[in-house]
């Protein structure tokens, strides 16, 4: 039982009023003795035997977060993210717009339940609504843009050049977040922004043989601007969800992020004309699969984003790209080179200077 419901149960009797007529002496001397035996001040309830009295402790108080556990969310998140984007990789002949709409539909049917159970309301206070219909604006747009590089270039090209986000993620906080930009973070977001330009080997800088590419170049830089889109859209999103903080329940927030998403989805296949059914069954539960991961990374991203700063945030994410490569040697037969194993060590190394560094600071 509860300690609060036992202690609701029976009033002990205070140690210095008299028992009742009807009791014995020897009751009466029980009391007594144990006080005697106890040193002055001691505070030891001789009905509970506990220093100081259970009925009389103050409440404790609400522990702080562990430290870390922000980054772990967000690397539990990154782990999701990854698989989700393997997922986008696998489907045939569904349009990457069409992708989104049948996660939103999938995460809808499973953050209802939950807003219901919560008791939060589908609305939200009234002061953060409209940064609730902003991140669902960009963030589901930024979903859009994501899919569409998986499918027109390598994921792993299309995870990587996401990674410049620290960089767009640091300059948002310090501008409309007032977020101090140290010259660590700075430090940091550059080894990451290295890994990622070692990845990708840009043609102007390695020379148009080095690029290693095999669709066809105005594919390939198709999927990179839409990368590039995604990058600056999730930067503002991650800034956004900041600015909310805890005032606004996470599966809200999702929730503003499927619905708009949903809508936005509908009228750009619309548009596009665009509507098709997957053919097969493995196609089907891809896109279960994607929306199954696809919440989960946004439930610890955001209650990542709850408790930790966005700097170190934004740097641990970057563990996507290794995820990515790994998952790309591992269902596509594509073994990186030397150039790929170079940047990957680099974003590796931004990562965990910046999880010893949020650990110095914390242990201060």
């Amino acid at each position: 039982m509860p300690s609060g419901d036992s202690a609701g149960a029976a009033e002990p009797e205070e140690p210095g009023l008299p028992l009742t007529d009807g009791a014995h002496a020897g009751a009466s001397e029980e009391p007594a003795a144990a006080e005697a035996a106890e040193a002055p001040g001691s505070g030891r309830c001789w009905l509970c035997r506990s220093s100081p009295c259970a009925s009389r402790a103050e409440p404790a108080k609400k522990k702080a977060p562990c430290p870390g556990l922000g980054l772990f969310y967000t690397l539990l998140s990154a782990f999701l993210f990854s698989l989700g984007s393997l997922f986008v990789k696998k489907v045939q002949d569904v349009h990457a717009v069409e992708i989104s709409a049948f996660r939103c539909v999938f995460q809808m049917l499973v953050v209802i339940p939950c807003l219901i159970y919560r008791k939060t309301g589908f609305i939200g206070p009234k002061g953060q609504r409209i940064f609730l219909i902003l991140r669902g604006v960009i963030g589901s747009t930024a979903m859009i843009l994501i899919y569409y590089a998986y499918q027109t270039t390598s994921l792993a090209d299309a995870t990587v050049i996401t990674f410049s986000c620290p960089v767009f993620t640091s300059i948002f906080a310090w501008i409309f977040l007032k977020e101090k930009y140290s010259p660590w973070d700075a430090l940091f977001s550059m080894f990451s922004i290295t890994g990622v330009i070692l990845i990708m080997r840009p043609p102007f800088l390695f020379g148009s043989n080095s690029s290693g590419m095999e669709e066809s170049y105005s594919v390939h830089l198709k999927g990179m601007f839409a990368a590039i889109g995604h990058t600056v859209l999730a930067a503002l999103t991650l800034v956004i969800l900041r600015k909310m903080g805890k005032s606004v329940d996470y599966f809200l927030s999702i929730w503003y992020y499927v619905v708009l998403g949903l809508a936005e989805t509908i009228i750009v296949l619309s548009v596009l004309r665009e509507w098709s059914l997957p053919y097969c069954g493995l196609d089907r539960l891809f896109l279960i699969l994607i929306g199954l991961f696809g919440l989960g990374a946004q439930v610890f991203l955001t209650k990542a984003i709850q408790i930790e700063k966005l700097g170190p945030i934004a740097i641990m994410r970057t563990m996507d790209v290794v995820f990515a490569f790994i998952f790309q040697i591992i269902f596509f037969n594509d073994v990186p080179t030397w150039w790929t194993v170079g940047g990957a060590f680099c974003v590796v190394v931004s990562n965990i200077g910046g999880a010893i560094r949020k650990w110095y600071q914390s242990s201060k």
